[in-house]
């Protein structure tokens, strides 16, 4: 049954998102690439009410997520793939909709994810995805209505949607991995105060990948700065740039199938 769902679910995604392109002279949809995930997310999270850790991730429901790779929170594998049912609230636009579909749709490519319609209360584990008040969800699967907030306006950009979709198959920013202090460097005098917890590093397992400052999942060097300078400088290279992926890297693809031992 899984299986109809996920080709019903992958050919009518294909198909949509050929049939309606999106228009760049929407400015609700328009998605501006000179922006990172951590503008994004800044800026959408400015002052929300919803309690976050690390900028973008909602504490647990029940648990200590942090690291979240143990067996309670990856999502089941049947067979070869790791089927994971999806809502998309109605409140989006056809084009908003088609963002997050064809973001959903990109991981079936390179790894062994595939997201699937939810079609009964039988599929109890979803993520449902809907515009909240910023861009954040949960850290791996929590059980049940699991939220993945994309706000309609500030969270509609692609790097953004594969972001918060990477934090709900459990994983966590780069910068904050276990073994980050060979490679960055916090400068905690620029981080904006009461952001300090952002760059708190998590006991994570890195799926024996090396550092990656191509990663999706790490922001830039000026994260949450309080004057404009750097709050994270490479150690090897002073002056790199970094936090700008626009989609997953080698190892963030990688990492993904490690994880779920993806053939």
């Amino acid at each position: 049954m899984f299986r109809v769902f996920f080709f019903f679910f992958l050919t009518i995604s294909m198909a949509r998102t050929a049939a309606v392109p999106l228009k760049a002279d929407d400015s609700e949809n328009q998605i501006n690439e000179d922006m990172d995930v951590t503008e994004i997310i800044s800026k959408a999270n400015e002052g929300i009410k919803t309690p976050l850790v690390h900028g973008d991730i909602a504490p647990s429901k029940s648990r200590n997520a942090d690291p979240c790779t143990a067996t309670g929170c990856k999502w089941p594998k049947t067979g070869k793939y790791v089927y994971i049912p999806v809502y998309i609230s109605r409140s989006y636009s056809t084009a908003e909709r088609d963002i997050i579909i064809n973001d959903l749709v990109s991981f079936h490519a390179s790894t062994c994810i595939r997201f699937v319609w939810r079609t009964s209360t039988r599929q109890r584990d979803f993520l449902h995805f809907y515009s909240g008040s910023g861009c954040w969800c949960y850290l791996g699967r929590q059980g049940g209505q699991q939220l993945v907030s994309l706000r309609k306006n500030g969270c509609m950009h692609h790097s953004t949607v594969r972001h918060e979709i990477n934090h709900a198959l459990g994983f966590h920013h780069e910068h904050v991995r276990s073994d980050r202090d060979s490679f960055v460097q916090v400068l905690t005098q620029n981080i904006i105060p009461g952001k300090e917890h952002i760059f708190e590093k998590v006991q994570t397992n890195n799926q024996g990948t090396p550092y990656d400052f191509n990663s999706i999942m790490h922001y830039s060097k000026t994260a949450f700065s309080r004057n404009g300078q750097p709050t994270l400088l490479s150690k090897a290279n002073p002056s790199l740039n970094f936090g700008r992926a626009l989609s997953m890297s080698v190892n963030d693809i990688a990492r993904i199938n490690r994880l779920y031992e993806c053939s």
